[in-house]
């Protein structure tokens, strides 16, 4: 091993000495656990609340929709007792969602945000998942947009136009992504263009729908294609991406 001059290494310790003295610091706040916000017991009774109010609204195919109330309301009744201004403000706007199937069936604008907000909160952590007041916050937002009238085509919302339009546009930089691989990530573009094009036709965007139907078709044909067939089916698997990107920018929202 090399000897190292005593000048040296007491050059090094002095450049060291700052980010030595900041990472002791914070040494103690590593590993050091939040202080919790809510007694364990009313967390475990938010936890299963939501997850029978889940469990309930992913089986309104084979119940009536309405049968969603008595979940709704337990989930309020804990809402109520945390005291915290956005679990109330989620439970009410559950709770108008539950007035609103009792007169008529969802449509897709509620139904979908019925889904996402019962799937959201599952997320790990219950009452104390450090993301939870901006979670119950967007979703509040989403069932009370969903409730109201919409001017567009359908069942549609500025808000779903704007999440469908984020969803799709991740999707699309998947699929680039799998086009540049090589060989060509056939199995991730179909399955992309499946998704796409089941949330296309959920929400009527019919013009997407078509593009993505052909580029599904695109990609099931090269499924046992030759690496030199791939090859040549970039470019046009890429003009489908491009019109595809065309037609999400020319939706308002």
């Amino acid at each position: 091993m090399a000897n190292i001059p005593d000048d040296d290494i007491e050059k090094t310790r002095n450049a060291l000495a700052p980010t030595m003295d900041a990472m002791a610091s914070i040494l103690p706040w590593i590993g050091k656990t939040q202080p919790v916000r809510y007694s364990p017991e009313l967390n475990k009774r938010w936890q299963a609340a939501c997850r029978s109010l889940a469990d309930c609204w992913a089986q309104r195919g084979r119940t009536d929709p309405a049968a969603i109330r008595p979940g709704i309301y337990s989930l309020l009744a804990i809402a109520i007792e945390t005291g915290d201004a956005d679990c109330l403000r989620l439970g009410e706007a559950l709770a108008s969602a539950a007035d609103h199937l009792e007169h008529k069936a969802p449509g897709n604008r509620l139904s979908a945000a019925l889904t996402a907000t019962t799937e959201a909160l599952l997320d790990e952590g219950g009452l104390e998942n450090p993301h939870l007041g901006e979670r119950l916050r967007h979703f509040s937002d989403r069932l009370a947009a969903a409730l109201r009238p919409s001017a567009k085509p359908g069942e549609r919302s500025d808000v779903l136009d704007r999440l469908f339009v984020e969803d799709s546009e991740e999707r699309l930089l998947r699929m680039h992504e799998a086009l540049e691989t090589l060989p060509i990530d056939v199995y991730a573009l179909e399955l992309e263009a499946s998704e796409l094009i089941q949330h296309a036709e959920q929400i009527e965007m019919w013009g997407i729908y078509h593009l993505a139907r052909q580029l599904q078709n695109f990609a099931l044909q090269l499924s046992d294609a030759s690496e030199a067939v791939q090859d040549r089916a970039v470019q046009d698997i890429a003009r489908q991406l491009a019109l595809i990107d065309s037609a999400l920018s020319a939706i308002d929202y």
